[in-house]
């Protein structure tokens, strides 16, 4: 449902406007409003008064609507939202110093959110600060407040799109090399931006940043060894494959020295071997003739076929014998404050986090589906502004945080990463010159058409192409004039 139906439906159910448009900055439908905590609507800057009416009245819609069963179960079901709804209330209480911060405001004629000076007392209590520095720190943060506050009506969407686009036109459209990681190629300046604002399910170039628990990250053994774990390994990668005809068999001689180093083992080979259905039970374990103490793992063919045989060698070559899917490279690199991270060609978060040793709070892949798929929306949100504002910073240009909240914002208010474009967010417009202004302009019309939409023209794009005002600033606002009465009209 579109917002406005959404925001004419909610004044049908007796919901006043500015409440109405308190509970759309949080949610799209009625449904999820009415099925919202009592400390969700709090969150939205509703009071406590105005939280109980929207409980009640979208309550009340919900078991007219249904059937008596769920009336009965929604009748019920009341006094545990209003006992809930107590409960929340009174758990957070306000405390003795954000009464003497809110003491302080009204002294100084001076309006602050309450989250703000819940944050400003949480910080300041216990510290010794003056009253006077304390005033000078509200006054500074109110400042703050009214400078960063938004005009009514202001087009922040065409702003933001603005302040992004312009300095992606400056950027180069080269892959480089990672930051102090010559051996990893990432791509980034324009074709990285366009990545991300499309929402590629897998980006040109995936690599992690994978960090290690705080007791391990300064030994280079321990960390060297979950690299070992995570990083593919391939037969060939460890082991030189021998190939004899005439005996119809492949003969695989491990390199010790190297099999130390990743912590491999010779029974691992065999085992990792005799999985694959290509060589299931003709994988053997033999001792070397002429150097009884060395080993090597022989792979036979059951049939006399030269066809089969290479076959088996290929197999052989291929065969991953440590790894996780995904992790083409890892790369050790020592920070400035002596840690070792390690950096990998590839990207697959949800092994990588269940490894070992691997620290999961600060882990992460440029893979924002992935981010997405394992820990969820918040974090992809948070993945899009920091992968969007280190592209531009790597580039050396300066964009406002707030656009790139914006844009992440808008990817993500449904609970998906929706991508930028005919298959996401500008497809999916409720204005229908709108979505023909952007891209397959007959397809929409004609589409429009046939099902008989309307377009109520709220936007720009949609007022520019019919040639009058845009609804933003000062065209938002409409004036009427209405005549003084003359007296002898107003005393009849």
């Amino acid at each position: 449902m579109a917002r406005k139906d959404t925001f004419n439906a909610l004044q049908k159910r007796g919901i006043d406007a500015a409440v109405a448009d308190k509970l759309l900055q949080g949610y799209t439908s009625i449904t999820n409003i009415a099925s919202a905590s009592p400390a969700d609507l709090l969150s939205l800057g509703l009071t406590e008064e105005q939280a109980a009416d929207v409980i009640s009245k979208l309550g009340k819609t919900k078991r007219e609507s249904g059937s008596k069963k769920a009336a009965k179960k929604e009748a019920a079901a009341e006094p545990t939202r209003k006992v809930e709804f107590q409960r929340v209330v009174k758990a957070k209480p306000v405390t003795p110093y954000e009464a003497k911060l809110d003491g302080m405001l009204e002294e100084l004629n001076l309006e602050l959110p309450r989250k703000v000076v819940v944050t400003l007392a949480e910080r300041l209590e216990g510290t010794n600060v003056s009253e006077a520095k304390i005033k000078e720190i509200l006054t500074r943060s109110s400042q703050k407040f009214e400078l960063h506050k938004m005009d009514a009506n202001e087009s922040a969407g065409i702003l933001a799109a603005q302040s992004i686009g312009e300095p992606g036109t400056q950027m180069t459209m080269r892959t480089f090399h990672y930051a102090g990681v010559a051996e990893i190629n990432v791509t980034l300046g324009l074709p990285r931006l366009i990545e991300i604002v499309d929402a590629r399910r897998v980006p040109s170039t995936p690599m992690m940043t994978v960090y290690i628990e705080p007791e391990h990250r300064e030994n280079v053994d321990d960390v060297r060894r979950v690299a070992s774990r995570i990083e593919k390994t391939t037969l060939l990668d460890i082991a030189d494959i021998e190939t004899d005809i005439v005996n119809m068999k492949v003969i695989v001689h491990p390199d010790m020295s190297k099999l130390e180093q990743k912590g491999i083992s010779m029974e691992q080979i065999v085992e990792r071997l005799n999985k694959d259905r290509r060589l299931r039970g003709q994988v053997k374990l033999e001792n070397d003739p002429e150097d009884p103490s060395r080993q090597y793992v022989v792979v036979t063919s059951d049939e006399p076929s030269f066809k089969k045989l290479q076959g088996i060698v290929q197999a052989t070559r291929d065969s991953v014998i440590q790894g996780l899917e995904g992790i083409e490279r890892a790369i050790l690199r020592k920070q400035p404050n002596g840690e070792y991270v390690i950096y990998t060609a590839g990207s697959n978060l949800r092994d990588v986090l269940a490894e070992d040793k691997v620290d999961r709070k600060r882990t992460t892949t440029n893979s924002i589906q992935e981010i997405y798929d394992v820990l969820g929306v918040e974090a992809a949100r948070n993945s899009i502004i920091n992968e969007a504002t280190r592209t531009l910073e790597e580039q050396g240009l300066t964009v406002d945080i707030r656009h790139i909240m914006l844009v992440a914002d808008l990817m993500t208010n449904d609970g998906d990463v929706k991508a930028i474009g005919r298959h996401g967010i500008s497809g999916r417009k409720s204005s229908v010159l709108a979505r023909a202004a952007f891209e397959i302009t007959a397809t929409h019309l004609l589409h429009a058409a046939l099902t008989g939409e309307t377009d109520d023209l709220d936007g720009v794009a949609e007022n520019i192409i019919v040639g009058q005002p845009v609804t933003l600033g000062t065209g938002a606002v409409n004036l009427v004039y209405e005549p003084k009465k003359r007296p002898k009209e107003a005393s009849e």
